[in-house]
């Protein structure tokens, strides 16, 4: 499997403003050693890799997805054999796939796309070839990177090649009936449809995915909130309003669960900003304007300034101007 550390780190130094020879003075390293390293002729060290990571303020996104020695030899023994597939590899490729995710929190999401999808290819190629009983987990990897790749492509508004691949993210999510995963592909394609303004496909794909079988209650309460919102904007109030009454009724539930891992970020703290979106759409400007504020200050601070808040920031300033 391809070591994509070298180009996310040659784009993380770029958007931090920094050139090869200014990030080698800052880190009292050798340019030429770092030249061979961003240029992928030599490995780095476990210590240049977070000092890079230190340097653009990546919060070990970036070091955590550089494989160890060992667990790049396993999973390039898998690659070349994934018949013989074993539960090591499929630990390394997910622990990657977790640090792309964050890195998501704090790079451009057009600055991971590339490595994104040189990592998704080889997965679900490994995918087509994986036998054993560890081929299953491996299944709910690869939908994980499909998935992860059209929420760039969301966030990048190629909304084309985003739904695409949210749509296989789901077939191969439900080849395992993971419902975690199916419904937050769906919550993506939701999001698309609210970014391009039709809230009948707001509707449509966040109360798909917050009735789908297996969902965590945490995601069921954002995706119904933001299914609300969209039949609220449709003008059908007392269809968003039994809307909102059913994500209230699971609000005991999900306090009570961990987020799932594959959605770490559905926190209570986080749905106080989908609860922003379905009252403002309801015109309850001064209620949306509470639970807008209060969701912002709540996210951690890796998430504050992330490209997916600004809409939230932007719905913000709305509810505070018509309130």
């Amino acid at each position: 499997m391809r070591d994509d550390f070298p180009d996310l780190a040659r784009r993380a130094l770029r958007d931090a403003g920094y050139s090869m020879k200014a990030a080698a003075r800052e880190m009292h390293y050798d340019p030429a050693y770092l030249s061979r390293v961003l240029n992928g002729k030599q490995r780095p060290s476990e210590n240049l890799a977070h000092a890079l990571d230190s340097l653009v303020g990546a919060g070990g996104a970036l070091a955590g997805t550089l494989l160890g020695e060992d667990d790049a030899e396993r999973v390039a023994r898998s690659a070349e054999n994934p018949s013989r597939l074993d539960a090591g590899t499929v630990d390394a490729l997910a622990g990657v796939l977790a640090a792309y995710r964050r890195l998501d929190d704090t790079a451009p999401p057009r600055s991971v796309i590339p490595a994104t999808m040189t990592q998704m290819r080889e997965v679900t190629r490994m995918l087509k070839e994986a036998r054993g009983p560890q081929r299953d987990r491996l299944s709910d990897v690869a939908s994980e990177w499909v998935q992860f790749a059209g929420w760039l492509f969301a966030q990048t508004r190629e909304y084309k090649d985003g739904v695409r691949l949210l749509n296989d993210a789901v077939e191969l999510a439900d080849e395992t009936g993971n419902g975690t995963l199916a419904a937050q592909a769906l919550n993506f394609k939701g999001y698309i449809a609210r970014q391009q303004g039709r809230p009948q496909g707001i509707a449509r794909w966040f109360g798909a995915a917050a009735n789908t079988p297996g969902a965590h209650p945490a995601q069921r309460i954002g995706d119904y909130l933001q299914s609300a919102a969209g039949l609220a904007e449709l003008g059908d109030a007392d269809a968003a309003l039994r809307t909102v009454e059913q994500a209230e009724k699971l609000m005991d539930k999900a306090a009570a669960l961990p987020p799932p891992a594959t959605a770490y970020w559905l926190t209570p703290s986080f749905n106080r900003l989908n609860m922003g979106l379905a009252t403002l759409a309801l015109g309850r400007y001064s209620e949306a304007a509470d639970h807008l504020r209060t969701g912002l200050a709540g996210l951690p601070e890796e998430l504050r300034d992330a490209p997916w808040s600004w809409e939230h920031k932007d719905a913000l300033r709305r509810a505070v101007e018509a309130a």
